[in-house]
């Protein structure tokens, strides 16, 4: 019988060939062989398409698999190590005796990381009445000054309900910088909001439990708190998205107000960020609440905080002791301060408050100089090197500091400066 009398058997006869009795599937007036020709498989596979009423997907051999039955000690294993599936694989042989591959651990824990960076992700909007809540946070960036790069810190504060923001920069990111910039935003919006809302830097928060949220803040910090009557809150370790407002904040000044631009100097800078608050910031529309947060502010805002009442800033009064160098300078915080020239080798006290260094010698301020707020850079007075020029002939005694005797014989200043008097 010829192939084509086989064909046409098999189509006669709806159980023949194993095609299976469906007309349906030979509508076309085509046989199994004519089927698989066009296709380009085997007649077998289009037999068992036909005898299986459709396409099913392949089922292998159901095996047992290594780690069935330990789901949910898996479970426990993969949260309390962070999805770190390395380490379970290695208790896994040291704790239940199983030797399997890293591969095997991770697509046994694929379902558990999806629900882990879910968990990550998700977030309720949780929005605040006017003057409940300020946040805070700094950043940093890199920036073109004076044809240097530089790196600048940012400190960012936005009101939670207006979204109305502040910036300020700085050369470090120091409590002294918190504590200034703080005290900045509160005289930009006019008034103190009733608690501040931050995240858990080491300037700040000496420990917060990530269980029972218990936060120590630190003593200065505190004190600081108390002295403007606002009651901080620390957010949840490693979840900085509790203060999303302001982590979005930072990135909007970065990619807004900064965006590549250079500066010829720090004072240009911080007027380029004084004009971007005002103009850009401020009277954008804002994406949440539809209306600029100027607006928003002005209406609802202003008058729910407390205002400053003339309240002085915070004195933060920190006392160091140094002891002079071989250049007549003390160091603090990289940054160098003159002295005069005979206390070389000697040990003082430098105070610093209120943007002022003040250095003390027996109990007599023998130095004062301006904060330098950068780093490495040297405040010196030319009159505390006087007398130590080099050149022949005998150097003239210079002046003690008013009101303060050298308390060290002038011999062993001789012998630290060289020369005689």
């Amino acid at each position: 019988m010829s192939s084509r009398s086989r064909d046409c058997g098999e189509r006669s006869d709806g159980n023949a060939g194993g095609c299976g009795g469906d007309a349906a599937a030979f509508g076309a007036g085509l046989g199994a062989k004519r089927i698989a020709f066009t296709l380009g498989c085997s007649r077998n596979t289009v037999r068992r398409y036909l005898r299986q009423g459709g396409w099913k997907a392949y089922r292998g051999a159901q095996r047992p698999g290594a780690l069935d039955g330990l789901e949910d000690w898996l479970a426990e294993r993969f949260r309390r190590h962070r999805g770190n599936a390395d380490v379970i694989r290695q208790e896994l042989a040291r704790e239940q005796g199983i030797q399997v591959s890293l591969r095997t651990v991770e697509r046994s824990v694929r379902d558990l990381r999806r629900e882990l960076a879910a968990e990550a992700q998700a977030c309720v909007r949780f929005e605040t009445p006017p003057g409940r809540q300020l946040q805070i946070d700094f950043g940093s960036i890199s920036v073109a000054i004076g044809g240097e790069v530089v790196r600048v810190y940012l400190f960012v504060a936005t009101l939670g309900y207006s979204r109305r923001g502040f910036v300020m920069a700085f050369r470090h990111e120091r409590q002294c910088a918190w504590f200034e910039g703080i005290e900045a935003a509160f005289r930009h919006f006019g008034g103190v909001p009733s608690e501040v809302l931050l995240d858990n830097a080491k300037a700040l928060v000496l420990h917060h439990d990530a269980t029972t949220r218990k936060v120590v803040f630190n003593e200065r910090f505190h004190s600081f708190a108390r002295y403007w009557d606002f009651r901080p809150r620390a957010c949840a370790p490693y979840r900085a998205r509790t203060k999303g407002k302001d982590e979005r904040g930072v990135g909007y000044v970065k990619r807004n107000a900064i965006a590549g631009r250079s500066f010829t100097s720090w004072a240009e800078l911080e007027a380029h960020l004084a004009w971007w608050m005002r103009d850009i910031a401020d009277r954008r529309v804002h994406g949440t609440t539809g209306e600029p947060p100027i607006e928003r502010f002005v209406r609802d805002e202003a008058d729910t905080l407390r205002p400053i009442g003339g309240r002085p800033p915070f004195r933060q009064v920190r006392e160091v002791a140094r002891r002079v160098q071989g250049d007549g300078c003390i160091t603090l915080d990289t940054n160098h301060y003159s002295v005069p020239w005979q206390l070389i080798g000697a040990e003082v006290t430098v105070e610093q408050a209120d943007g002022i260094v003040r250095i003390r010698h027996g109990g007599c301020e023998v130095a004062c100089h301006p904060l330098r707020r950068g780093r490495r850079e040297r405040a010196i007075d030319s009159a505390h090197l006087a007398g130590i020029v080099a050149g022949g002939g005998p150097r003239p005694v210079p002046p003690a500091p008013e009101g303060c005797a050298l308390l060290r014989p002038l011999a062993e200043y001789e012998a630290v400066a060289g020369g005689g008097w």
